[in-house]
């Protein structure tokens, strides 16, 4: 079992995208356990006062360190691993899930405003950005590293293949996939699809899912072509990083 906390000042914001579908399932079985919490509560004075302007002068607010520190000391355990959500963090991809997900409880620390005060570096374990462009809040950010990351615990998909045959498992995009009806608008399935044959409708989607990331893709093709040819280390790859965060 893995269990997430996300730490937020808006918890009415996550919990609806942390509760429902296939975690709200996955939680209900014992499989997850999701906590949000409130960072307002552990400001102090009768206006509990979460941020402040920046020294230095410049636009909006930050978090107050104090008060983001005590939220984060009020869930972590010896067993935590502190995720801090942030535009200059390194970018989320299906390696980082991976690891996340092997780890017994994880904690998402959302920033707001114009983002914490720098020294809450010194309590996180890792920073995480889910690409180059800058939302309102982490809180998206934290709900997609959830998503991403439980699929992949044991449990929580009704199918466990599912997990195993999705977009960037072996490097590729996934292959496009078809239902009922068989013929619309003048667009019928692949023929392959329909015959039965293991072995070539296997092949067809190895196909597919090559040809997909080269046209889509090219960054990952050049590195699934590297990894083809042996080069585990191609710049660029998915490697794990090492239990402190870093990629060096």
């Amino acid at each position: 079992m893995v269990r997430f906390d996300i730490l937020t000042l808006h918890p009415d914001l996550v919990r609806p995208l942390v509760t429902g579908s296939i975690l709200g399932r996955a939680v209900e079985a014992g499989v997850l356990e999701i906590g949000v919490h409130d960072i307002r509560d552990h400001a102090e004075g009768r206006h509990r006062t979460v941020d402040d302007a920046p020294y230095g002068g410049g636009a909006g607010m930050v978090m107050k360190v104090d008060v983001v520190a005590r939220a984060l000391e009020a869930v972590r355990t010896a067993d935590s691993w502190v995720v801090l959500t942030t535009p200059s963090g390194r970018v989320f991809d299906f390696s980082m899930a991976r690891r996340l997900a092997s780890r017994s409880h994880v904690v998402l620390l959302c920033g707001h405003y114009e983002g914490i005060d720098a020294r809450i570096e010194t309590l996180v374990d890792e920073e995480i950005s889910l690409g180059d462009f800058v939302l309102t809040g982490g809180e998206i950010a934290a709900a997609a590293i959830v998503d991403a990351t439980a699929r992949l615990v044991p449990g929580v998909l009704g199918n466990e293949a599912s997990a195993g045959e999705e977009s960037f498992v072996e490097g590729l995009l996934e292959y496009p996939q078809y239902t009922r009806p068989a013929a619309w608008n003048g667009l019928e399935v692949p023929e392959v699809l329909l015959s039965g044959h293991h072995l070539r409708i296997t092949e067809w989607r190895r196909i597919k899912a090559e040809a997909r990331t080269e046209k889509r893709r090219p960054d990952l093709w050049v590195r699934y072509q590297a990894r083809l040819e042996g080069d585990e280390t191609a710049e660029g790859g998915y490697l794990d990083i090492d239990e402190t965060g870093s990629d060096e």
